[in-house]
């Protein structure tokens, strides 16, 4: 298999770097290393030491909802996240980073506002997105920045 045909995915759960086909979907994928799977049908909570290693090493395509418990906002665009995350779990991946647990992570970011989306496709970050989002914005705001998933 070459390069092209793979993509390095770092596992949410411990870190380490896993080499998968690229079509291969990516909710089938389990962690070398811990067994975890390397994506979900939900959106993976993740902290900002494992957000580091997903921007720094990961080639796949990825989206980062930065939020917090108190934030209505976010709370009220959840369903619609979890839901996308459903819909695209096979060719994208979904994860959630708690900006009141991580505040370092958000400032690296430069995050100044909540609910924030990053996309992130081949390694490089591909779209960001501050504000709360109906289900029906979203899925066309991914399917813009990732056009493989829709």
């Amino acid at each position: 298999m070459s390069d092209q045909d793979q993509t390095i995915l770092i596992c949410p759960h411990c870190g380490k770097p896993n080499r998968v086909a690229a079509d291969k979907p990516l909710t089938k994928g389990r962690c070398g290393a811990c067994k975890a799977a390397l994506s979900d049908t939900a959106p993976i909570e993740i902290d900002g030491p494992t957000l580091e290693k997903l921007m720094a090493r990961d080639t796949g395509n990825f989206v980062v909802d930065l939020w917090a418990p108190w934030c209505g906002p976010c709370r009220t665009m959840a369903p619609a996240y979890e839901a996308t995350a459903a819909k695209h779990a096979d060719r994208l991946r979904f994860f959630k980073l708690n900006t009141d647990a991580h505040q370092d992570a958000a400032a690296r970011l430069n995050i100044r506002g909540i609910p924030t989306l990053i996309a992130w496709r081949g390694g490089r970050q591909a779209a960001h997105q501050a504000g709360a989002m109906p289900q029906a914005a979203l899925m066309t705001w991914i399917e813009t920045h990732f056009p493989l998933v829709a």
